[in-house]
Parts: C-alpha cells; sequence; structure tokens
C-alpha cells in the first residue's frame, strides 16, 4: 500500500476543514455566555468524533509503508508532530466542551445534550479556557507546519509525500509506478 485509504483520506482533509471552520468560528470572551458559538461547539466535537477512526487506522497500521526509511531523526521527529497534532485534536474539544461547561452553557451535538463536565462558574471560566484560546491558534500553526514539511518531502527529498494523501490521485497512481 503505497497510499492512505480513500476513507482515511477524505477524514484527514474533513479534520483540517473543520478545524480551520472551527477557529474561524470561535467567539470567546464575555460573550460566549451570552451568545454561545453553537456553531463552533459542533464542529470542535466532530473533530473529536472524527479522531477515533482516525487513531483507530493509524494503531491497527492503515498508513502506507514508506519507502525509503528516513533517518532515525527525521522518523522520530515525524512520529513526535503527529502525535503532538493528534493531542490538539482531542484537547482542543474536550477543553472546549469544560470551558463551556464551566459558563454555564449546555453543549449539544447533533441534537444530543452532553453531559457538563465541570460545575458553572460566576466569573471567568479559568485557565483550561484560556489554554482552549491559546491552543486554536497553535494547532494552526502545527496544521501549517506539518503542511509545509509535507510540501518540502514532495519536492525537494521527492519521495511521494503528498501523492500519499491526496483526494484527487487515482487509487493506483502511486502503484503504477512500481
Amino acid at each position: 500500500m503505497r497510499r492512505y485509504s480513500q476513507i482515511t483520506i477524505a477524514i484527514h482533509w474533513l479534520t483540517a476543514l473543520l478545524v480551520v471552520i472551527a477557529w474561524l468560528t470561535a467567539e470567546g470572551g464575555r460573550h460566549a455566555r451570552t451568545d454561545p458559538p453553537y456553531l463552533h461547539f459542533t464542529l470542535g466535537l466532530a473533530v473529536l468524533l472524527l479522531i477515533v477512526p482516525r487513531l483507530l487506522a493509524r494503531w491497527l497500521g492503515a498508513a502506507p509503508h514508506v519507502e525509503d526509511p528516513q533517518s532515525r531523526w527525521m522518523d522520530l521527529a515525524a512520529r513526535a508532530g503527529h502525535t503532538v497534532l493528534y493531542l490538539f485534536l482531542i484537547a482542543l474539544p474536550l477543553s472546549g466542551w469544560y470551558a463551556a461547561s464551566r459558563l454555564g452553557i449546555q453543549v449539544s451535538f447533533l441534537g444530543l445534550s452532553l453531559p457538563a463536565l465541570a460545575v458553572p462558574v460566576q466569573g471567568a471560566p479559568g485557565l483550561i479556557a484560556d489554554l482552549h484560546e491559546t491552543g486554536g491558534t497553535l494547532i494552526l500553526w502545527l496544521a501549517g507546519a506539518h503542511a509545509l514539511i509535507a510540501i518540502w518531502h514532495q519536492f525537494v527529498m521527492k519521495d511521494g509525500t503528498l501523492e500519499r494523501m491526496n483526494p484527487l490521485a487515482a487509487n493506483d497512481l502511486a502503484d503504477s509506478r512500481e
């Protein structure tokens, strides 16, 4: 296998799109209590839901084999980078849900009311809410670095990295180079 499955590719790009739109629809501070950003909540929870099949696929070995193994430090850096991205994809929705709970906002997903993760407070929602806001910006920077590294691999290292996750490439495009 030289490419990710079409489902994995679709989940990857859908997750990326949802993260960007969630960032664009974020409204924090004192306005969140009076005018909750429900679209932002839904997008964040959708990211959390999509991470489950992504992690299962990764743990079950659904990643394509790299033909030319990189040096050990590059392989470790790639694993660390992916781990950090996955941690953010889990921590951001959970911290947002927690912050909404602290604000006393009922969180629902696709019509299903979710339990509060914390007791509501009268003042500011606290450090987790601040970390959520900062993390939302950080994940965009990390995703941008992820994309730039993939582009570097494709055009400088010429290892076909972008073909592995390209939704427009035919399934047998990479296999036809054998």
